[in-house]
């Protein structure tokens, strides 16, 4: 099966919960930046709790997560989007580092990476008001960090078990409902937080999200809904490159072409790279009417 997003809950009690496979979506990622392994791993955690966040929050629009410091990595980042037409969400990823200083060993923890630090969410729907929480790096890994955050910023108690390694990707949240007064169960956050707390990465990792849940809660009432899916994609455009140059000044435009013959511009999150011969830049600059950019 693609990669996805299993929602389900427990029948009455307050509490949700989502599994996310992100392995194809890490590869892809993986693939087109060949980043060291121990980065690799930090971004296929991140890919999966940006999509256990964004279908949370059920977003129509953009979520970016931002982890920034000032050690060997300075930043972490990915970016969830919708999937138009085929639906689902449709995730990108990169990373900054200093390719001269050498970086921590395999299974280091996010705060080895980036140091001291703040993680930064930005939600951005199609319609409404953009939103953006920072918070302090106050945990060693990631899945810490972001309970931490729900806490502070959402005041919603939130448990969340991340695990990446080998090209594959995968995370599981649990989260008490906001105002939902169908509880019957008060004993259940705790109870399912510990039964959750027995999970192993490799299971995680390897088991499908049904026989996952049944492996955790088989004791439980869980309801499951229809799976939604994740994907890699890139909202990067030809048109949206093209607008970008179009505000350049003329003669910036025409030395670069007359030193190398073209002009060109590559995606920093898909790598793709796209090429404006000297006529298509002279359009570019004889064309006052062209859209105003959208800088990725």
């Amino acid at each position: 099966m693609m990669d996805h997003i299993q929602r389900f809950l427990f029948d009455h009690t307050n509490v949700r919960g989502e599994i996310s496979r992100a392995d194809d979506t890490t590869i892809e990622v993986i693939e087109r930046h060949g980043y060291p392994d121990v980065v690799n791993r930090q971004l296929g955690e991140m890919l999966a709790a940006v999509s256990l966040l964004t279908a949370t929050v059920k977003l129509d629009g953009t979520m970016t997560l931002e982890v920034k410091g000032g050690g060997p990595v300075n930043l972490l980042m990915v970016e969830s989007n919708p999937g138009h037409a085929e639906g689902g969400q449709r995730l990108r990823a990169i990373a900054r580092f200093d390719e001269g200083q050498a970086l921590p060993a395999e299974g280091a923890s996010l705060r080895d990476l980036v140091g001291d630090g703040h993680i930064v969410m930005t939600l951005d729907p199609r319609e409404g008001q953009r939103y953006q929480g920072v918070v302090d790096l106050e945990a060693d890994y990631l899945a810490g960090c972001l309970e931490r955050y729900f806490e502070r910023s959402e005041q919603l108690p939130s448990r969340l078990w991340l695990a990446s390694g080998d090209g594959r990707a995968a995370g599981l949240m649990l989260q008490v409902m906001p105002e939902d007064t169908r509880n019957e169960d008060p004993d259940a956050w705790p109870r399912l937080g510990m039964l959750a707390d027995t999970l192993k990465d490799d299971e995680l990792l390897g088991l499908a999200p049904q026989e996952l849940l049944v492996r955790l809660f088989h004791e439980e009432q869980v309801r499951v809904f229809e799976p939604d899916s994740i994907g890699f994609g890139c909202t990067c455009t030809r048109e949206r490159f093209a607008a970008a140059l179009h505000q350049i000044g003329a003669d910036e435009l025409r030395s670069v072409v007359a030193e190398q013959g073209e002009l060109s511009a590559t995606c920093h999150f898909c790598n793709t790279r796209y090429a404006f011969s000297a006529a298509e830049v002279e359009t570019l600059i004889e064309s006052p009417d062209s859209p105003p950019p959208t800088l990725h």
